[in-house]
């Protein structure tokens, strides 16, 4: 009875929702609501009202939101007697329309997410046996070897704990090639890895044949290991030393969870951090995924497996004969299936691993089109929506993190719609300026307003779209040629450890030049435009203002594929960790001030060593932070120096002897998650709504002349 009542409850709810979104309304009264609406949610917002208040407020946008809808829906859109208005008017709505349903999957996720989960670490009782797996393709050996060291320094029974290196780069079939310089190569890595494996007491697996790509190499893991747990690492993906203390413990709790997910931390920024330079003032990208969405998801039992920095159940993973490998995306496809099955997931929002990500900003769009075309064959061939064993919630969860790889579609479309009104006098949208301020101008501002309830400190106003914009280029073709078949991508490996030494254009820059420059003649056509037909300026000013926006966006993608010529691939984390300096046989009071994967920065007490000389041999001796080991003894070489009072302050870089130096350098960059925390949460600042859109007018400014001066640059070499 209480069941039925309820249904009727949010029938009648539904109805009078339904009536009063349809409710017929003059133009002046909806332009009264809306600013009213905007209004409210403003006040709301600096209010700082949370919980029920932050629903409360995200129900006045999705009222406006609908709204919109049923306007755009009723009232705009071209008859279907001209059809060269008609086709292009109807992408457009369908591409809005997309928009709506992927800002309604968001509100369902993410409304009111799951809370980060209380540390564990000190909590645990059992240890269940563990398998490390590191799966390497083409990485360099010494990224390796700070990744494994790591592993091997996990804060674990040593007993319990076997990490495996899954060497896919050394494969029997490689060292047979035929191409004897792929052959002599495979030889090379297959001896340096199984003899860094021994030194640093991991185990070396390669298979005969590169079959199944990633998912493959993980399944060869499986056969040849026994614990009951497996926890997975990519190769430049290193873990603190708590990582198993904060996840194992809750397979005890759940006979049937297959997945604790953690979150991917980067040492370095992307390309577009790196080249507009926000690495260290900006929440990076991920971090609305791993901060937000993850926890989103998490509350539906619908976090998924992020193919690293993550701990699987053995027991699960055989009743689904391992790791799936249909698609490019092993990790989502895996979770898909184990979820469908009745297993359980758990995310823990705490960065427990750090990498390394595309530094360039081809290997970028590379990464995000295997991403794009692997979850686009999930959409294909798994039909998650469809997919049986799911619950309703699962089913939402999976279409919104499938689906949401179709924003190259209209974001496309957002692109060129304007130019159809610009340059052909194409009428796509039929409405008028006054209908435009009051529906359209306030859906964007509502929507804009709810991304900032929802992601506030996680994602700056416009910096979705700015990603979404510069992916948006070469992941078309990317998702097309997946549609059209849909079993041809193959899994390529993202390059690990690149950096850029030289102030260069990324190679697949020319397309963003092209889009910039016809946008500025669209805005000389619209000027044009509105001189020649002032009778109409409203809905010229409009379009016009519509492309000033798509301009703002292509100026700083300008800066984006700007690349900058950097020395090194990572940015220095702060440590503060005493130390002793020893530098020609003298020993020296000092503390570690910041480090990263190729040196560190000290401060060290001493004037005498003001007359130290770059390229001296020095050693760095301190304590692990597992006490049961020896000290520390890390071979520097030293890059500069420079005296301030009693202090120096030196820069140095690693200068590992053999392998196992590199579990100082894995103690020192590794061991503490805290850190990588702390660095995180300084950057987490919500600058609001107008003062965010301000500063990225400005930063799109100061950017679009920086490409061009790139591009000019560029043409004076080539001439």
């Amino acid at each position: 009875m209480q069941k039925a009542l309820g249904i009727i409850l949010w029938t009648i709810m539904a109805a009078c929702v339904v009536s009063v979104i349809t409710l017929p309304v003059n133009l002046q009264t909806q332009l009264i609501v809306s600013v009213t609406v905007v209004i409210i949610m403003g006040g709301l917002k600096l209010l700082k009202s949370d919980g029920r208040w932050r629903l409360v407020a995200l129900a006045f946008g999705v009222s406006i939101v609908l709204r919109y809808a049923y306007w755009r829906t009723t009232e705009t859109l071209p008859p279907i007697n001209q059809p060269e208005n008609f086709i292009p008017g109807m992408l457009l709505y369908l591409a809005e329309m997309y928009n709506i349903l992927m800002l309604f999957l968001s509100l369902f996720i993410v409304a009111m997410p799951l809370a980060s989960r209380p540390s564990r670490a000190g909590q645990q009782k059992t240890f269940p046996a563990v398998d490390v797996f590191i799966p390497s393709y083409n990485e360099d050996a010494m990224l390796l070897a700070n990744t494994i060291a790591a592993a091997k320094a996990m804060d674990y029974p040593a007993d319990r704990l076997r990490v495996w290196l899954l060497d896919d780069g050394g494969t029997l079939q490689k060292r047979n090639s035929a191409d004897v310089r792929e052959s002599e190569t495979a030889v090379a890595r297959h001896a340096l890895l199984s003899d860094l494996c021994r030194q640093l007491g991991a185990n070396y697996l390669t298979r005969e044949r590169n079959e199944h790509a990633k998912a493959g190499n993980l399944n060869n893991g499986l056969a040849h290991s026994q614990g009951q747990l497996i926890a997975v690492f990519d190769a430049d993906h290193a873990p603190a030393r708590d990582f198993l203390l904060e996840t194992v413990g809750y397979f005890e709790e759940d006979p049937k969870l297959f997945l604790v997910q953690t979150p991917h931390f980067f040492l370095n920024p992307d390309p577009l951090e790196r080249n507009l330079r926000t690495f260290e003032r900006m929440p990076s990208e991920n971090e609305m995924f791993y901060g937000i969405i993850q926890r989103g998801l998490d509350k539906w039992n619908a976090s998924f497996f992020c193919g690293s920095a993550a701990v699987l159940s053995r027991r699960a993973l055989e009743t689904t004969n391992g790791f799936s490998g249909m698609s490019i995306t092993e990790d989502c496809e895996t979770a898909l299936e184990l979820h469908s099955t009745g297993w359980n997931s758990i995310y823990v929002d705490k960065p427990l691993i750090a990498g390394l990500q595309p530094a360039t900003f081809a290997s970028f769009i590379g990464q995000r089109s295997r991403w794009a075309q692997g979850m686009m064959q999930i959409l294909r061939f798994r039909m998650p929506f469809l997919k049986s064993g799911l619950s309703i919630p699962q089913r939402f969860c999976y279409m919104s993190s499938t689906l949401f790889w179709l924003f190259p579609f209209p974001r496309t479309i957002f692109l060129i719609a304007p130019l159809f009104y610009i340059f052909f006098d194409l009428e796509i949208f039929t409405a008028s300026g006054g209908e435009f301020l009051a529906y359209t101008l306030a859906y964007m501002l509502v929507n804009l307003m709810m991304q900032n309830y929802l992601y506030g400190s996680f994602r700056w106003p416009w910096i979705s779209e700015l990603y979404e914009f510069v992916q948006t280029v070469h992941l078309l073709p990317a998702v097309v040629s997946v549609m059209v078949n849909p079993r041809k991508p193959t899994f390529k490996v993202t390059a690990k450890d690149e950096s850029v030494s030289v102030n260069r254009l990324s190679e697949i820059s020319r397309p963003f030049f092209v889009i910039f420059a016809v946008q500025i003649v669209a805005v000389i056509m619209t000027i044009f435009k509105i001189y020649t037909e002032p009778y109409k300026a409203d809905v010229t000013l409009v379009v016009g203002g519509w492309n000033i926006i798509n301009l703002i966006l292509a100026g700083c993608a300008l800066g984006v594929v700007s690349e900058r010529g950097e020395k090194s691939s990572s940015r220095r984390i702060r440590v503060r960790r005493r130390c002793e300096f020893g530098v020609e046989g003298s020993w020296y009071p000092a503390s570690i001030e910041d480090v990263s994967v190729g040196g560190a920065g000290l401060q060290v007490f001493g004037k005498q060593l003001s007359s130290i000389r770059p390229g001296a041999e020095a050693v760095l001796r301190f304590r692990p932070h597992d006490e049961q080991q020896e000290l520390a003894l890390l071979p520097i070489v030293i890059r500069g120096a420079q005296s301030s009072g009693d202090t120096v302050q030196v820069g140095c870089q690693y200068r590992p002897r053999d392998a196992l130096d590199h579990r100082w350098i894995a103690d020192l960059l590794f061991a503490n998650s805290a850190q990588w925390a702390e660095f995180q949460t300084s950057r987490r600042r919500n600058p609001g709504l107008v003062r965010g859109t301000l500063w990225f007018l400005g930063l799109s400014l100061y950017q679009t002349s920086r490409g061009l001066i790139y591009l000019f640059r560029g043409m004076g070499k080539g001439t």
